[in-house]
């Protein structure tokens, strides 16, 4: 038998380590990261989950695959969330430790399905069954108690025109799943030679659906356009001035024929109804522009007890009583989750000192010539299902007031504006996304840019012709279909491996007659009744 090589020894040395092999997982997890913005190395994430996978593929046993795809997990989260350092310091390695288990169970079955050589059958369940449990791992962290869906892998292909068509079809959830395909397929290509027809297989499939869409699923169509103005004040220190500043941008408007200026999130400092000189200010402002104002009121209200992140309307005599109060909270960013025992996080990062409230329901708003907007503020934009409710409310263009001033040099600014075409893509809806800092941008219906995107650098007002979309996405119109049926081929396999399970406990052989016992009293023989005497005595 021919010899190891030494490279290849010391490499067999390493993976046998469980140190080296819980870096090498954490290190494989975080591969995917630059399929994101910043870098946006889009075509990076049809390839970067093989490394994890041939991991994974490779242990021992399953209980070492399962620590494996916990390792692998919590090193996606911290690479994806790394500009969160800053802020929680520390925290985030716990929390990267806490979420990661989601993939857990992704590790076990991967290798319960590639491990050794499987046949055929074994990898064409694989590339059905891996997607199916990576969507459910992206699912359940999507919980906004859990952190929201921030770094979905589907979202990485928020600038591939073909993928935003598919995203029209079965959302950012139909995306992640094709690529997750991709990525075993490109597995079994590299490590399971007698699967390899399979595997190719299932890469033609992928390339079919995607051609199948672009070829026949009804693309997003245009119907009129409206005139929005973003004001982005730039980096300003304190609400006082952030006021002024986006009150003198507002100003340069006059005589623009804009329909809606919208400011960013946290753009007013102080309640309107507890201050009514600032009502008075913002309705001047929209008669001098001659158009509505939605401005994002962080503050203390007067009429109810807590501190609300709010979406407020404005028209040429004040507050129109359109409102929408945030609903889905930013964890430790606006609210502690279990205080009592996680409070101790605000001494060790810039964590919530209070907790925002919450609001109730979602709103969709209309203006003076008819048009309603559906507006989200900040961290909503990430969540598919809000976007999906608004435009099944009614709303033909999607608002989004941001701030990622916390995070102004980091990948964060990008990667949140980035979302913005996702949602557009999903719901034939344009999406105006407006913030503090930047990045400032606005999507039209099929998730293309519109206009120059406004960088973290600038402080000024842009005005977007905004081509408006009509009709209902299948999207919009089904849901979210690839989770139902990743949750029904997961369902089948369970049902499949107990029912091998029982099978395989009713065909255990009989283990026969037990011995006779020879610590106590010598046991009468299993065919000799009690009341026989015994042979040989009397």
């Amino acid at each position: 038998m021919r010899e190891p090589a030494g490279g290849e020894d010391l490499w067999r040395r390493r993976l046998a380590s469980p140190w080296w092999r819980g870096a090498m997982a954490m290190a494989a997890g975080a591969l995917p990261a630059p399929a994101f913005p910043e870098p946006s190395l889009w075509w990076w994430a049809y390839v970067a989950l093989v490394p994890w996978l041939l991991l994974v593929r490779s242990a021992p046993t399953g209980r070492r695959a399962v620590l494996d795809g916990w390792l692998g997990g919590a090193g996606f989260l911290l690479a994806v969330h790394h500009w969160l350092m800053p802020s929680l310091h520390v925290f985030i390695v716990v929390l990267a430790l806490l979420l990661g288990l989601l993939w857990a169970p992704w590790g076990w079955l991967t290798h319960r399905l590639l491990h050794g050589r499987p046949g055929p059958g074994r990898v064409a369940a694989a590339l059905v069954l891996l997607p199916s449990a990576w969507l459910m791992a992206e699912l359940v962290r999507s919980w906004q108690y859990l952190g929201g869906p921030w770094g979905l892998l589907g979202a990485s292909q928020w600038q591939v025109a073909p993928a935003l068509r598919l995203a029209s079809v079965g959302g950012v959830w139909l995306l992640g799943f094709l690529l997750v395909v991709v990525n075993v397929a490109v597995t079994v290509l590299i490590a399971v030679a007698r699967a390899r027809t399979v595997a190719l297989a299932g890469l033609t499939a992928c390339g079919a659906v995607a051609a199948g869409v672009w070829v026949w699923a009804p693309p997003a169509q245009e119907s009129g356009t409206a005139r929005i103005a973003v004001v982005q004040p730039g980096v300003v220190r304190g609400p006082g001035p952030r006021f002024e500043r986006g009150a003198e941008l507002t100003r340069q408007l006059a005589g623009r024929r804009v329909d809606l200026v919208v400011w960013g999130e946290s753009s007013v400092g102080q309640d309107l109804t507890g201050h009514p000189e600032l009502s008075r200010r913002l309705a001047a402002l929209s008669r001098r522009v001659g158009a509505d104002l939605l401005v994002n009121v962080d503050a203390r209200r007067s009429d109810r007890p807590g501190i609300y992140k709010s979406s407020v309307l404005i028209g040429p005599d004040g507050p129109t009583g359109q409102r929408y109060d945030k609903m889905r909270l930013v964890p430790f960013g606006e609210y502690i989750p279990a205080r009592p025992l996680l409070g101790w996080a605000t001494s060790v990062g810039k964590a919530a000192g209070e907790d925002r409230q919450r609001g109730t329901r979602q709103v969709v708003m209309r203006l003076p010539d008819g048009l309603r907007i559906g507006p989200l503020v900040c961290f909503e934009s990430a969540f598919p299902d809000m976007s999906r409710n608004l435009v099944r409310d009614g709303a033909r263009m999607l608002v989004v007031q941001s701030s990622t001033s916390t995070f102004q040099n980091s990948w964060a600014p990008e990667q949140h504006a980035s979302l913005a075409a996702l949602r557009a893509a999903e719901t034939w809806r344009p999406m105006v996304h407006a913030t503090l800092t930047g990045q400032s941008a606005v999507f039209g219906p099929r998730g293309e840019p519109v206009g120059p995107r406004m960088s973290t650098g600038t402080s000024a007002a842009t005005v977007y012709s905004v081509p408006l979309g009509r009709g209902t996405s299948p999207y919009v119109r089904i849901g979210p279909w690839p989770v139902y049926g990743a949750v029904a081929a997961l369902a089948v396999f369970c049902a499949a491996e107990g029912g091998r399970a029982l099978r395989r406990r009713t065909d255990r052989p009989s283990d026969g007659p037990r011995a006779p016992r020879t610590d106590g009293p010598r046991a009468r023989p299993p065919d000799q009744r009690a009341d026989q005497p015994t042979p040989g005595r009397p």
